[in-house]
C-alpha cells in the first residue's frame, strides 16, 4: 500500500487528508500548534499511523507524497516577526518603501495612518547608480557604496537583504554586481535581487515584494529545514511539495529561495479543489468558500480557471506575484462575537483561535464565538464534536453569550445565539458578493463549493442570502484545502515588461522574451524531475488603453503568440475590458498598450484516484441516528429535526430539509427550503427544492 498526504496547517485545526493507491481516503485534524506548526504535523501523522495500525516509521516508509500548505510565512509578516532585513536602492528612491504610490487607502480619514514598513529607513541604504528607462547607463554603480551599506549591515547583524534598484528589470548589471559583492562579503546573509526575482515595471511593487521575500526568506528557510531534518529521522524518503500562492506546487528549494510565492498558500488550494469537485457535475465554472476555525475565503473560477491577480497585498504591503484571487475576512469558528459602542453585534475579525479557543471548547475561552452560537442553536452535537474527541461544554457557552452579548443588548440567550449565527453568515454573504458582483459576476449564476470545518453549517443561510440554487459539498470539505494540494500542479510564473503599443510589437523581441521564459521554465521544472511530456505553457499579456493608469492580463493562445496576430489579441482585450469596468473603446479605435509578457509554466502532477460508491436508493433511513432540537433561521423557532450519519448515507440516498447531517469533523444543516442528493463520490449535491426538477435531472446524469 502507498499513500499520499495533503496537509493544511490553519490558524485553529491542522487538517490532513490521507489517500492511498486503491482509491480509499480518510480525513484527519489536530489541533494547530502556532508555536511550532511541525509539532501539530507531526503529531497528525503519528495519529494516521496509528489508525493504519502501524510505528510512524512504518507508517512513513509507505508515504510516497506529501504537498504542504504553510501559513509561516503569512504569519511572519502580520505579526511582524520576519528576519532584519537591509535594503538597497537606486540613490534619491530610499524613501519609496514607504511612500509606496502616494496613495492613501481612505483618503477621507486624515487619522488613518500609513503602514510601518519592514525595512526601517536608515537600513534602507542609497546606492549611487542609475538606469534610463530602455536599461541604458546614466549613471554607473559605485562599488564603494554597497561595501559602506555591507559595513552598516554587518553590525546591525542583518540577517537577509534585498537589492531593487529603478529599471532594473530592463538591465539587471547594476543589481548583479552588487549581488556578487554582497556574496563574497556576507554569504550567511539571505538574498533577494529584484531583476531575478521580479522582473517587471512598478518601482514600488518591485521593491514592495522583493523586500517582504527577503523578510521572509529565513523564517521560511529555517522551518523547512527543520521539517525535512525531522520528516528524515522518522524514515520518509518520499517526495515533500509546497503549496503556493497561484495555485500550484513546487520543491521546498525553491520555497526556500523565493518565500514571497508561500505567503497566501493555504487558501490558495481551494479554488484548485473546487474545478475537481464541480467538473465531476459537469460544471465549467463555481464559487468556492472555505469556513474554517478563523478565516472564511472566497474565491470564484470561470472555464475551470480561478482569477488570478498580480496586485494583492498582505497587512496593506503591496505583494505584486501571480496570486489566486481569493477575498478572506475574518470570519471562522472561533470568531468572537461583541457588542460595539453604538450596541451592534458584531462577529470577528478577532478568533479564540484553537488556544484558547471557544468557550465551549473548555480549554480556558471566556468570550462567545460562532462555534459557541452553533451549538446553543442545535447544529453542533456535544457529545459528538470532532467525533467525540473534543467534547463541548454546553454551560460554558450559555454563560459565555449571556455575559458578553445576551446581557448587553437585553435578550435571551438563544435570540443572541440566532444574532451572532446572522450576522456571520451575512458578513460571508458579503465576502462572496466581493469576489462576483464586485468583479461583474452573478453568484445566482454559479455552484456553491461548500468548504471548511464550519461551511456546511452555514452554508444554506449564505446561499439564501445570495439566491444561490445549488450548493456542492465535498466528501472532504472538512479539509477542503488539504484534498485540493493533492490535486495541484507544479507551477512557476514567469514575467517580462516590454512596454509598446501593441500595433508597434517588434515580433522578434516578442517572441525571444517568450522563448527565454519557456526555456527557463523548462530548467526549472526538469530539476524538480517533470517530464517534458507532461510540461504545459499559458501564455498571456498585460495591456491597457493607451494613457490607463491599470491593465488588465487577457491570455493569448500559442498561434496568436507566434504569427503576433493584434487583431485576435486585441479582440479579446476589448470585451473582458467591457466586462470589468463597463465600458470598451473599441469603437473609438483607442490603442491599446502592452506592458507586460508573462508565462505560467504547469508540470502535471499524477492525481489521486477516489473510490467511487455503487447506486444504494434514494432511501436514506439506513444512516439516521436521532431527531434533534434546531433553530430554524427563517421561522426562528426550534424544531425536532432528523439527524443522519453522514458516513452511512450512500450514494442516491435523498435528505430533504430541515435536517442535519453529521460527520466527524463537519456536520451540514440543511434548512427546509434545500435537499440533499448524494453523489457516487461520497459527496453532497443541495438544491432548492423549488429547483429540483431542473437541478437534479443534472446531478443524476453527472454521476451515471
Amino acid at each position: 500500500m502507498e499513500y499520499k498526504i495533503g496537509i493544511d496547517v490553519g490558524g485553529t485545526f491542522t487538517d490532513f487528508l490521507l489517500t492511498s493507491d486503491d482509491g480509499h481516503s480518510e480525513v484527519y485534524k489536530v489541533l494547530s500548534t502556532p508555536e511550532d506548526p511541525s509539532i501539530g504535523l507531526l503529531n497528525g501523522l503519528s495519529e494516521m499511523a496509528k489508525a493504519q495500525k502501524l510505528s510512524l516509521n512504518d507508517f512513513i516508509k509507505k508515504v510516497s507524497i506529501i504537498v504542504h500548505g504553510t501559513t509561516v510565512t503569512t504569519n511572519a509578516v502580520l505579526t511582524r516577526r520576519g528576519s532584519k532585513t537591509g535594503l538597497l536602492t537606486t540613490k534619491g528612491l530610499r524613501d519609496a518603501l514607504e511612500m509606496r504610490r502616494g496613495i492613501r487607502e481612505e483618503q477621507y480619514n486624515n487619522r488613518y495612518t500609513n503602514v510601518e514598513p519592514l525595512v526601517p529607513r536608515y537600513l534602507r541604504y542609497p546606492i549611487e547608480e542609475r538606469l534610463d528607462y530602455k536599461g541604458d547607463t546614466i549613471v554607473d554603480i559605485n562599488e564603494l557604496d554597497v561595501l559602506d551599506a555591507i559595513k552598516l549591515f554587518d553590525k546591525d547583524n542583518i540577517q537577509s537583504i534585498a537589492i531593487c534598484f529603478m529599471n532594473a528589470f530592463a538591465n539587471p548589471d547594476h543589481e548583479a554586481k552588487a549581488a556578487k559583492i554582497i556574496k563574497e562579503q556576507l554569504p550567511e546573509a539571505y538574498l533577494t535581487v529584484s531583476s531575478t526575482f521580479l522582473p517587471s515595471i512598478r518601482f514600488y511593487d518591485r521593491v514592495s515584494t522583493t523586500v517582504l521575500n527577503s523578510y521572509v526568506g529565513p523564517i521560511l528557510k529555517s522551518y523547512l529545514s527543520s521539517l525535512i531534518e525531522k520528516l528524515e529521522n522518522i524514515g520518509f524518503n518520499g517526495i515533500l511539495l509546497i503549496m503556493q500562492s497561484n495555485g500550484g506546487v513546487i520543491s521546498p528549494q525553491f520555497a526556500m529561495d523565493n518565500a514571497a510565492v508561500t505567503l497566501l498558500s493555504g487558501p490558495a488550494a481551494g479554488p484548485v479543489a473546487g474545478i475537481e469537485y464541480t467538473s465531476i457535475h459537469d460544471y465549467t465554472d463555481c464559487i468556492t468558500i472555505d469556513m474554517g476555525g478563523t478565516s472564511f475565503d472566497a474565491a470564484l473560477i470561470k472555464d475551470k480557471t480561478p482569477l488570478v491577480t498580480t496586485e494583492g497585498e498582505i497587512d496593506r504591503l503591496r505583494l505584486a506575484l501571480p496570486m489566486l484571487g481569493i477575498v478572506t475576512i475574518g470570519a471562522g469558528g472561533g470568531s468572537i462575537g461583541w457588542v460595539d459602542e453604538g450596541g451592534l453585534l458584531r462577529m470577528g475579525p478577532q478568533s479564540a483561535g484553537s488556544k484558547p479557543g471557544p468557550a465551549c471548547y473548555d480549554l480556558g475561552g471566556e468570550l462567545p464565538t460562532c462555534t459557541d452560537a452553533d451549538l446553543i442553536l442545535g447544529y453542533l452535537d456535544k457529545d459528538f464534536f470532532a467525533g467525540g474527541k473534543i467534547p463541548l461544554n454546553y454551560d460554558k457557552a450559555t454563560r459565555a453569550i449571556e455575559e458578553h452579548i445576551a446581557g448587553k443588548l437585553n435578550m435571551d440567550v438563544v435570540e443572541a445565539a440566532a444574532g451572532m449565527y446572522q450576522v456571520i453568515n451575512v458578513n460571508m454573504a458579503s465576502g462572496v458578493r466581493e469576489v462576483s458582483v464586485k468583479r461583474g459576476d452573478d453568484p445566482r449564476e454559479f455552484p456553491l463549493v461548500v468548504a471548511g470545518g464550519a461551511g456546511p453549517v452555514h452554508a444554506c443561510m449564505i446561499a439564501l442570502e445570495l439566491e444561490i440554487p445549488v450548493m456542492i459539498i465535498p466528501k472532504e470539505s472538512s479539509i477542503f484545502c488539504a484534498a485540493g494540494m493533492l490535486m495541484s500542479d507544479l507551477k512557476h510564473n514567469f514575467v517580462r515588461t516590454y512596454s509598446t503599443r501593441l500595433d508597434r510589437i517588434d515580433q522578434h523581441k516578442f517572441m525571444s522574451l517568450f522563448r527565454e521564459m519557456e526555456s527557463e521554465a523548462a530548467k526549472l521544472l526538469g530539476e524538480e524531475h517533470i517530464p517534458e511530456s507532461s510540461i504545459e505553457f499559458v501564455y498571456s499579456l498585460d495591456m491597457r488603453y493607451l494613457k490607463q493608469y491599470h491593465e488588465l492580463n487577457v491570455v493569448i493562445t500559442r498561434e496568436e503568440m507566434e504569427n503576433g496576430d493584434i487583431n485576435s489579441i486585441a479582440a479579446k482585450f476589448h470585451p473582458e475590458h467591457s466586462r470589468l469596468y463597463g465600458y470598451s473603446l473599441e469603437k473609438e479605435e483607442t490603442p491599446i498598450e502592452l506592458i507586460n509578457l508573462r508565462l505560467l509554466s504547469i508540470g502535471k502532477t499524477v492525481k489521486p484516484q477516489f473510490r467511487l460508491e455503487e447506486y444504494a436508493g434514494e432511501d436514506p433511513s439506513g444512516a439516521f441516528k436521532k431527531e434533534r432540537k434546531v433553530w430554524l433561521p427563517l421561522e426562528r423557532a426550534f424544531e425536532e429535526v432528523p439527524v443522519y450519519d453522514g458516513a452511512k448515507l450512500r450514494y442516491g440516498n435523498k435528505v430533504e430539509g430541515p435536517a442535519l447531517i453529521e460527520q466527524v469533523n463537519t456536520t451540514t444543516f440543511i434548512t427546509p427550503e434545500y435537499s440533499v442528493l448524494c453523489d457516487r463520490y461520497g459527496s453532497y449535491s443541495m438544491y432548492l427544492k423549488t429547483k429540483e426538477a431542473e437541478i437534479r435531472n443534472k446531478i443524476i446524469a453527472a454521476s451515471s
